[in-house]
């Protein structure tokens, strides 16, 4: 059985949103959903789109929150709180502005480098030892930039690059429901 109960994927909803840096946790999820042949169905109660998912390793729960970034935490403690899933059961998947553009990096809890989506989920869970799969985006320089820049689709360049590290982090999942999170970290973090 793994510990991983449920994976959430950050972003905000709307096509205008659709593929813009800050949704590369509503991408990852979309791939993840389509790699296992699940289809994500909207879900009232849990404030997102869900899909349940039998593996060997357990049950899987994959989550897009359709609250904007900054609400997250509600759909991610929706869905928690009525499968009785702890904080440390959580992988939430999110852009990275302070990683370079395709590396993923994987950590356990932290504090939340002032992403207005963990922000939220670590005040609703009132805990932020969740796990976290953080695909890096890069930094636009300076960070009166950042608003716009997440906001907005990566460059024909970047996109390759986040690609690449999604389907490097799609291959780990087997490794990362094991529970070997050591491995994980390795695979992930190594060029």
């Amino acid at each position: 059985m793994s510990i991983i109960r449920l994976i959430a994927g950050l972003g905000n909803p709307g096509t205008e949103y659709k593929h813009t840096r800050h949704n590369m946790g509503f991408d990852f999820i979309d791939q993840l959903a389509d790699h296992w042949h699940q289809t994500l169905k909207t879900e009232k109660k849990f404030f997102g789109d869900v899909a349940r998912v039998a593996l060997d390793s357990g049950e899987i729960w994959l989550l897009k929150p359709n609250t904007f970034m900054n609400k997250s935490g509600m759909a991610v403690q929706a869905l928690a709180d009525f499968y009785k899933i702890r904080p440390d059961e959580i992988l939430v998947v999110h852009d990275e502005l302070d990683i370079p553009c395709g590396q993923v990096k994987f950590k356990r809890g932290g504090g939340n480098g002032g992403h207005n989506g963990l922000k939220d989920i670590q005040a609703k869970l009132g805990s932020a030892d969740f796990y976290r799969l953080r695909l890096g985006i890069d930094h636009p320089g300076d960070r009166n930039l950042v608003v716009h820049y997440v906001l907005h689709k990566p460059q024909t360049s970047e996109k390759r690059l986040i690609e690449e590290a999604m389907q490097k982090s799609i291959a780990v999942m087997p490794t990362l429901l094991s529970d070997d999170f050591t491995a994980t970290q390795q695979i992930l973090h190594s060029k």
